[in-house]
């Protein structure tokens, strides 16, 4: 078993979030209960699903919560492109947190493969 708090993955996927939160306050309000609150959830998502994993007895276990990580990065990737095209964000906001949601894919990746040895 894993402490969570120890690992870079949730550490980097805390930052995100808190990171990303208040570029997310200056979307329009009509977009609080859309775009906005579909960015949380998987934002939130990934450190709460590294944690959850964390307790599994497994590493097998513990890798299908890093791929449920992984999806919502994907989710939000997807999400914030999808603000950026509808002028919500600012390009260089957005190739940012691309850059560093890219990263974290490939640090969950490569930790979840580290797990089978």
């Amino acid at each position: 078993m894993h402490n969570y708090k120890e690992l870079k993955i949730w550490k980097e996927s805390i930052q995100l979030v808190k990171d990303l939160y208040p570029v997310l306050n200056s979307f329009p309000e009509d977009e609080k209960y859309n775009l906005i609150s579909q960015i949380k959830r998987c934002s939130v998502s990934v450190p709460s699903n590294i944690a959850e994993g964390t307790s599994r007895k497994s590493n097998v276990d513990f890798k299908r919560f890093l791929q449920i990580s992984l999806g919502s990065l994907f989710e939000m990737e997807t999400q914030l492109y999808l603000s950026c095209e509808l002028g919500f964000m600012a390009s260089q906001d957005f190739k940012l947190f691309e850059t560093r949601i890219n990263e974290l894919q490939k640090m969950i990746y490569g930790f979840s493969k580290s797990l089978d040895s």
